[in-house]
């Protein structure tokens, strides 16, 4: 044991789940100023709010994976490294612009409720990136 084993794994999970929360942040705000101003729609909004969290739960999985294939000896610790930070940085980024994507559907949904699933479209656009992100890092570390 050389005592870094597990810094990829935790990269993967610490990054894309710093992005979750930030992204998530960003769009509860906005939800929360738009559910001042109109009657209808929270519920969506609230949903809006809870996309970037996906990323954290990519994030999870990845850890897992990364860590069972350590211990297994398919995966070096410096590969893994590697694959922890690009591919969480890449959860966490998709996350942070998610959360800002899902506040100015909020935003927008609020003047023109009829445009939320077009708002719902450019969120799954911006989560595309990171399911790249966890589908390659997935190849890497089999």
């Amino acid at each position: 044991m050389t005592g870094y084993e597990m810094v990829g794994p935790a990269l993967a999970l610490g990054l894309g789940c710093i992005g979750s929360s930030i992204g998530c942040g960003i769009a509860g705000m906005a939800s929360h100023a738009v559910m001042s101003r109109v009657e209808e729609n929270h519920g969506t909004f609230i949903g809006m709010s809870a996309v970037a969290a996906s990323q954290s739960i990519y994030g999870f999985v990845l850890m897992i994976l990364m860590k069972s294939s350590i211990v297994a000896g398919t995966l070096t610790p410096l590969s893994a490294i590697g694959i922890g930070l690009a591919s969480g940085l890449a959860l966490m980024f998709s996350s942070i612009y998610q959360g800002m994507c899902a506040a100015s559907g909020i935003q927008a949904s609020a003047k023109q409720p009829a445009i939320i699933g077009k708002c719902f479209a450019a969120l799954g656009i911006v989560e595309s990136f990171s399911l790249f992100a966890f589908v390659f890092a997935l190849l890497l570390i089999s």
